[in-house]
C-alpha cells in the first residue's frame, strides 16, 4: 500500500485528539450491564485479530479498530489468582463476577477454600455470591451466553460454589458436594442460559437429541434438569423455551418469550470458523447475544448479561491461532450487536479477558503480509541462525511442532499449528495484564491498572446492586450515580427559574 503523506498521519492523530477532548463522564445509574469476556484474549490476540479483520475486509495494511476498541474508557486488569502468578479461568471468573480473588481451580468460593476441599466450599465463610445474584435480588433479569459448556469454569463462577472446576456433573463431583450442573438450575433463577454442555444435564437414560447417543457423563441422580427448569418457569407464569439447534433458536420470538434455555452441543460449541450455520447447526455468539438482550431488556428494572467467547482460549491451548483469532472476530461482532440493541446512556458495556496466553507476534513483516503467513521481510543480518523461514505468530509452549523448514508448508491452513518453544500437551495461559474496555454509565471508573476483581465492584456500583446498593442510593442526587441523568439537570433548571422569578 502507498504510505500516507505526513499531513495525513497528522490529521489522523488530530481527529483522534478531537474525539478524546469531547469525551464526557456518564454518571447515570446503569439500568443494564453487559460483561463480555474473551477467554484467553490477551493483547497479542487483540492486535493479531485486528490485523485479520483488516485482511478479511480487504483493508490489508490498515488496522480498523474493533467495536470495543472505540470505547472511551480503557484500563488494565491484573489477572493473577490468590495463590498463583498465572491465572486459571475458574478463579478469574470468580474475580470478575463475584468481586473476590480466589484460589486456582476453584469457583465462586473465597480464598479460604482450597481446591477440592468439599466441606469448606459449603460453609457460609466459603461461599460467594455473584453479580447475577445481586442483580436478581434487585429485580433485574439475568442471563449468560457462552460458546463453552454452560457448566464450564467462566460461566459457572456466576452461580456455583465449587471447590473444583471439574465437578461439572454427577460423575465427577466429590461425595457430599453438589455438582455444578445442578447448581446452575438451583442457585440462580436465570432468564437466559445459552451455550453447550448437554452431557452434564441430560439424564443417564436420555438420548442426546442431535447425536442420538448417550454420553458417559450424563446424570446419575435421576434429576431431569431441563424438565424441572420448564416446570419452574411455567409455574411462575412465564413462557419458557428450550432449544438445541439453530433452527429452533431462530424460531424463538423474543417478544413473547420470557425465558430461554439453549443447549447447542453435548460439550463445547463449535469454533466460529467451523460452525454449521444451517438449521441443524448452531447460532453465532452475536446471534445469541442479540436475542438474549431482546428477551432481557423487556424488564423495566433492567438486566445483567454475561457473554463469553470461550473458544479463543481453546484455540490457543491447541496452538491453533487461526481458530482462536476468528473467534476474536466473532466476539467483536457480538459486542457490536449489543451496542445496536442498547443505549449508551443507560447501559454499561465492559469488554475484557480473563487472562492471556503465551502467544506472540514476531519479526518485521510488511503491513500487507498475511497474519498467518511466513515473515516476508527478513534482511540477511536478521535471519535466524538456521536460515529457515518462520511464522509471524508463535507460542511459547504447547503442542505445536518443533522448529522445521516451512518453505513449502501452507501456514494459513486451518489445521496448521504454530510452532511452540516448549512442547507440551496444551499451551499455558500467560500472566501479563489484559485490557478492560468500557462505555456507558460509570465506565470512567476503568481508568488505570486495576485488580481483576475490581471489575465486579464497578459493575455493581454502576447498577446499584450488591454491596454498593445502599451507598449508591445515598448518593443518587450527586454526580456519582445520578439516576437516569436527569437529576442534576433538573436541579440546574430549578436554580435558573428561582433566580429569574426572584429578580
Amino acid at each position: 500500500m502507498a504510505e500516507h503523506p505526513k499531513t495525513e498521519w497528522q490529521n489522523v492523530a488530530q481527529a483522534e485528539l478531537e474525539a478524546a477532548l469531547k469525551v464526557t463522564k456518564n454518571t447515570n445509574v446503569a439500568k443494564n450491564v453487559i460483561l463480555f469476556i474473551g477467554d484467553g484474549m490477551g493483547l497479542p490476540s487483540v492486535t493479531a485479530g485486528r490485523i485479520l479483520k483488516a485482511q478479511e475486509t480487504n483493508r490489508r495494511g490498515q488496522q480498523p479498530l474493533f467495536s470495543f476498541e472505540k470505547f472511551p474508557a480503557v484500563g488494565l486488569s491484573k489477572t493473577y489468582n490468590n495463590d498463583r502468578q498465572t491465572a486459571g479461568s475458574a478463579s478469574t471468573g470468580t474475580a470478575y463476577l463475584c468481586g473476590v480473588k480466589a484460589n486456582y481451580g476453584t469457583i465462586g468460593v473465597s480464598p479460604a477454600v482450597k481446591r477440592k476441599d468439599c466441606e469448606a466450599s459449603k460453609t457460609v465463610e466459603g461461599k460467594l455470591s455473584s453479580i447475577h445474584k445481586w442483580s436478581k435480588e434487585a429485580g433485574k433479569s439475568v442471563g449468560f451466553v457462552t460458546t463453552a459448556r454452560v457448566t464450564h469454569a467462566s460461566p459457572a463462577a456466576g452461580y456455583a460454589n465449587s471447590a473444583d472446576r471439574n465437578w461439572e456433573g454427577t460423575t465427577e463431583v466429590a461425595e457430599g458436594c453438589k455438582d455444578i450442573a445442578a447448581q446452575l438450575f438451583d442457585n440462580v433463577d436465570f432468564d437466559v442460559i445459552m451455550g453447550g454442555g448437554r452431557r452434564y444435564i441430560l439424564m443417564d437414560n436420555q438420548t442426546d437429541p442431535e447425536t442420538n447417543t448417550r454420553h458417559s457423563k450424563q446424570r446419575t441422580d435421576g434429576r431431569d434438569l431441563i424438565k424441572e427448569w420448564k416446570e419452574k418457569k411455567q409455574n411462575a407464569g412465564k413462557k419458557a423455551e428450550y432449544v438445541f439447534n439453530k433452527g429452533q433458536f431462530d424460531a424463538v420470538n423474543p417478544a413473547n418469550t420470557d425465558s430461554l434455555l439453549g443447549l447447542f452441543a453435548p460439550s463445547h460449541m463449535s469454533y466460529d470458523l467451523e460452525r454449521d450455520t444451517t438449521a441443524a447447526g448452531e447460532p453465532s455468539i452475536a446471534e445469541m447475544t442479540r436475542k438474549a438482550i431482546q428477551i432481557l431488556k423487556k424488564n423495566d428494572k433492567g438486566f445483567f448479561l454475561f457473554v463469553e467467547g470461550a473458544r479463543i482460549d481453546h484455540g490457543h491451548h491447541n496452538n491453533s491461532a487461526k481458530r482462536a483469532l476468528y473467534d476474536v472476530l466473532s466476539l467483536d461482532a457480538a459486542v457490536a450487536a449489543a451496542m445496536e440493541e442498547t443505549d449508551e446512556a443507560d447501559t454499561l458495556i465492559v469488554v475484557s479477558a480473563d487472562h492471556s496466553h503465551v502467544f506472540g507476534i514476531a519479526g518485521y513483516p510488511s503491513r500487507e503480509n498475511d497474519i498467518f503467513g511466513l515473515v516476508d521481510i527478513v534482511p540477511e543480518d536478521e535471519k535466524p541462525y538456521d536460515k529457515m523461514p518462520y511464522t509471524t505468530l508463535f507460542y511459547g509452549n504447547g503442542p505445536g511442532p518443533d522448529r522445521a523448514n516451512l518453505t513449502d508448508v501452507d501456514t494459513t491452513h486451518i489445521d496448521f499449528q504454530q510452532p511452540s518453544g516448549i512442547r507440551m500437551t496444551d499451551d499455558t495461559h500467560g500472566a501479563e495484564d489484559v485490557a478492560i474496555y468500557a462505555r456507558g454509565p460509570m465506565s470512567h471508573l476503568f481508568h488505570g491498572v486495576h485488580e481483576e476483581h475490581y471489575i465486579a465492584h464497578v459493575m455493581g456500583y454502576a447498577s446499584c446492586v450488591g454491596m454498593n446498593k445502599k451507598h449508591c442510593s445515598e448518593n443518587r442526587e450527586s454526580t456519582t450515580c445520578a439516576g437516569n441523568g436527569l437529576t442534576s439537570s433538573f436541579a440546574v433548571i430549578v436554580f435558573i427559574l428561582a433566580v429569574f422569578f426572584n429578580k
